[in-house]
């Protein structure tokens, strides 16, 4: 993989591009596809962004999004782009299987694919890329790229909208270890193009539905596991507590962080049983690596304190699986 200042010529002339991210997006996700689509549609390209999967109803007021192809549902026009474009963008992911049912597309695309992610242990399968895993979020990574290409005079307010989503949304409202002095100078900047940080707050964290807000009391009364030997906890959700609310694409987002906010838990769990897998988040405070746990035992990683993985089990042989682990290796 080739350090992405070398890609810089393939932008030089009108091109078009296709932008994805991984599946089941998150706010950086779409934050970073988004950023990057409204910068290269400034600068005269012709770009289709595309989720592998459908984009979460709290992110969906976001400037753009509504141009954003779900793959999953629109199969047939995202292949199409993917085939029609000249150079392909792949963000907040460093490896194609992270794309799910894009991932054969891609490993056989014939086009330049260039990464920007913040993810430890990149694939050697991108032609160009740009990977720091100490960046806060992929935001702030296409915040880096904007002015690498010495573009920051031209973010406009939908730009900065979109990375302010990721970064806010990566770095858990700034609080998290990853917000450096460099996120804060980035946000000081974005202010200053007229973005309103209040109303972005107020869009992805204080929009829920009732329903959901009684599917997460549900959660923390019922779901909720502390194993108070390993400084640990668990929630497992299975498909039919999932169905007992309704849940929507997007409701479990950030479920797994709210146990961290109990004195003493140093480890989060989040199992969920979805329609053709069981799928794990892991969050952590202090010294536990949740990208090696996840990387070890659930075919995943991540970053240090906040990774994801999956497994092959049913749900209840998963939970069974987690906690064996749990009692060998003892978390701190």
């Amino acid at each position: 993989m080739l350090p992405i200042q070398d890609a810089l010529p393939l932008l030089t002339e009108p091109a078009k591009i296709y932008i994805t991210t991984h599946h089941k997006p998150d706010g950086d996700a779409i934050g970073s596809i988004l950023a990057l689509y409204h910068y290269l549609t400034a600068k005269g390209h012709t770009v289709t962004a595309v989720a592998p999967s459908e984009v979460p109803d709290f992110l969906r007021w976001m400037p753009g999004c509504n141009t954003v192809i779900n793959h999953e549902a629109d199969t047939e026009k995202s292949l199409k782009a993917l085939k029609e474009a000249d150079l392909i963008f792949g963000l907040d992911f460093n490896d194609f299987s992270r794309t799910k049912h894009l991932t054969q597309a891609l490993t056989d695309a014939p086009q330049f694919t260039i990464m920007i992610d913040h993810h430890l242990m990149p694939s050697p399968q991108w032609s160009y890329g740009m990977s720091n895993p100490a960046r806060s979020s992929t935001c702030e990574m296409v915040y880096d790229f904007i002015n690498l290409c010495g573009d920051n005079k031209i973010i406009t307010a939908d730009m900065a909208t979109c990375m302010y989503v990721g970064a806010m949304t990566d770095t858990g409202s700034f609080k998290f270890p990853a917000t450096t002095a460099s996120v804060h100078l980035m946000i000081a900047d974005l202010m200053t193009r007229g973005i309103n940080h209040t109303a972005i707050h107020e869009e992805v964290y204080d929009a829920w539905s009732e329903n959901r807000m009684r599917f997460l009391g549900y959660i923390l009364m019922d779901k909720m596991i502390i194993f108070r030997k390993y400084n640990a906890a668990l929630i497992a959700l299975s498909r039919k507590d999932m169905h007992l609310f309704n849940a929507q694409n997007g409701d479990t987002e950030g479920i797994v962080n709210y146990p961290l906010s109990i004195a003493g838990i140093r480890f989060s769990t989040l199992i969920t049983e979805r329609a053709d897998e069981v799928k794990l988040s892991f969050r952590s405070k202090g010294l536990f690596d949740v990208s090696n746990f996840a990387r070890l035992y659930f075919e995943g990683g991540g970053h240090f304190n906040a990774s994801g993985g999956r497994s092959k089990l049913p749900l209840e042989e998963t939970i069974s699986y987690y906690k064996k682990i749990l009692s060998e290796i003892h978390p701190k």
